[in-house]
């Protein structure tokens, strides 16, 4: 619940901001690699995605709102920082579906990131404010707490929060320094407990929005109930069940009701616990009630002077625990294995273990690992708990090249190692099924008769290979190749041609490379080395043997 806690935290942030400064804000999301970590059997990104997308139904209208974001379109770059959405009011729905859209996978330029943000918000002319959500730190040699100090020397009214995705408190501190430098918060989001206390800091004890002047003089007065709470709010699994009282999957929202018993406006109110209580004006509302984002109710309910109003949830559904495995008898479930539930149009991931409610009636949850993948659908009672092993038979490859039988051995991240079907197609192909780069790699395969090959420059080795389910098996593919290494003084092309003519008396040309230099990994035999050179100089030949196991150098000149 880490990270749907920090996702709450930002909710609180955003409503600070709103009242505090009624400016700009940018949003800077993390979408670097580790955002493919777990928190509770799901990946951060997945739970990023919902959370986001919930709290931004909550602000204000007229909230001026952009979303920067890096580390979603390269690994390794330092520049891929991309503003996705400029800001401005009504942005709400365009920063969910780019989250949505996000792919995990390169570095955390933080330094960069708030940079760009401040620049674009113009913080040296207008007021303005940073949100930065971060499950890393620095990882481009920048320093964070150097730029805050200039931001907040040379801004008009800059400030910085930061949201610590599960960073400890030593590493809090690295990224902290961007708030505390311009003024602006550090929320370590680490348990439950700090996560109330900034909350109650954020949002509690700041306004929501301050209405403009012609509603101050209508707005009604807030009642003064005789009683503590009138309204009392309370969710269960199936008719007659427990509460489900403390159980934070619920997430109730409450709104304004319309004419027609719809809800309208912006949230009176949001909480994520099954049994609450809270006060509110006289009126209607409805209460919209969402378990784990797959099973929405809506009530409708109203509030009436000295009465206690009791809107009642009941969802339905149970509790699924599914342990994905590859074989039965295995005592834990796969970290390595993905379970994916549908739920309707929207659909999540689980790896490892799967937690989650469902409603009742049939549940279908599809299981892989790797290319190895199953299905199954069972039946789902309202307030049962059903425990299902999900077996996806699968082995494990770990691969390995030689050059020749006996060694040397491959070391190397450039050979390619990939698994293929045993059965060629009528074209004399064969299927792919996974594939990997480097020596010593696993791969994760399906049971049953499989070839694993190998491919390193211009020599390519097999071998067939069977793998029970759970098995492991190290598998040696020998290359039958050797190296030969080239160097041609002044020249501008060289190319490696096998010394056997064809019938039509040509020459199987093996590899090739522009420059002085070129190095290929070839089967045994004899070859050519041609080399062309600029200008009018005439081509000139080489011939060298290539031995299995061996390295082999010429120079032509």
């Amino acid at each position: 619940m880490r990270l749907k806690a920090a996702f709450l935290l930002l909710a609180g942030l955003l409503a600070a901001t709103q009242t505090i400064a009624a400016d700009k804000t940018m949003i800077v999301l993390d979408a670097s690699g580790s955002m493919w970590g777990q928190i509770d059997g799901r990946a951060k990104i997945d739970i990023a995605r919902e959370t986001l997308g919930t709290v931004l139904k909550s602000v204000p209208v007229g909230t001026e709102l952009g979303l920067m974001v890096y580390g979603h379109r390269e690994k390794g770059s330092c520049s891929d920082i991309e503003l996705a959405v400029p800001p401005g009011a009504g942005t709400e729905n365009a920063i969910t579906a780019f989250v949505n859209s996000l792919n995990p996978k390169g570095k955390t330029p933080i330094t960069q990131s708030v940079q760009q943000a401040a620049d674009i918000l113009k913080y040296t002319e207008d007021k303005a404010t940073v949100v930065l959500v971060t499950d890393g730190l620095e990882t481009c040699e920048a320093d964070p707490c150097a730029l805050a100090s200039a931001l907040e020397s040379k801004g008009v009214d800059f400030t910085t929060h930061v949201v610590g995705f599960g960073l400890t408190e030593e590493e809090g501190k690295q990224v902290a320094c961007l708030a505390e430098n311009t003024g602006g918060k550090y929320f370590q989001a680490t348990d439950a407990a700090q996560l109330v206390a900034a909350l109650t800091e954020t949002v509690a004890e700041a306004p929501m929005a301050k209405p403009k002047q012609e509603e101050v003089a209508v707005a009604e007065p807030e009642p003064t109930p005789a009683i503590e709470f009138n309204t009392e709010l309370d969710s269960v699994l199936s008719e007659g069940g427990p509460s489900l009282g403390d159980n934070d999957n619920v997430f109730w929202q409450i709104y304004r009701a319309d004419a027609n018993g719809a809800p309208a406006g912006d949230t009176v109110e949001t909480q994520y616990k099954g049994k609450y209580s809270g006060n509110y004006p006289a009126g209607k509302y409805v209460a919209v009630a969402t378990l784990q984002s797959s099973i929405k109710r809506e009530i409708p309910f109203e509030v009436k002077e000295g009465e206690v109003a009791k809107p009642f949830v009941n969802f339905d559904a149970g509790l699924v625990v599914v342990t994905p495995k590859r074989t039965p008898q295995d005592a834990e479930a796969d970290g390595n294995a993905s379970v994916e539930i549908a739920f309707g149009d929207y659909s999540t991931t689980y790896y490892g273990l799967a937690k989650f409610y469902a409603s009742a009636g049939e549940v279908k949850v599809n299981g892989a690992i790797g290319p190895s993948k199953t299905s199954e659908t069972f039946s789902v009672k309202a307030g049962e708990t059903v425990e299902r092993d999900l077996v996806i038979g699968s082995g494990i490859v770990l691969n390995k090249a030689v050059y020749a039988e006996g060694g040397p051995e491959v070391d190397s991240g450039n050979v390619f190692f990939e698994v293929v079907e045993a059965k060629k197609s009528i074209d004399g192909t064969r299927k792919s099924v996974t594939y990997s780069y480097g020596t010593g790699t696993k791969l994760d395969v399906p049971t049953g008769d499989l070839v694993l090959t190998a491919k390193l420059g211009s020599a390519t080795g097999e071998v067939p290979i069977s793998l029970k389910a759970g098995e492991m098996k190290e598998v040696v593919v020998n290359l039958n190749a050797g190296v030969l290494a080239i160097s041609a003084p002044g020249a501008n092309f060289i190319e490696i041609l096998s010394a056997t003519k064809d019938i039509q008396g040509n020459q199987k040309s093996m590899s090739n490379n522009f420059g002085v230099e070129w190095q290929d990994t070839l089967p045994p035999g004899d070859y050519v080395v041609r080399v062309k050179y600029e200008g009018d100089t005439a081509p000139k030949e080489g011939k060298a043997t290539v031995k299995a196991g061996e390295r082999s150098e010429i120079t032509v000149q």
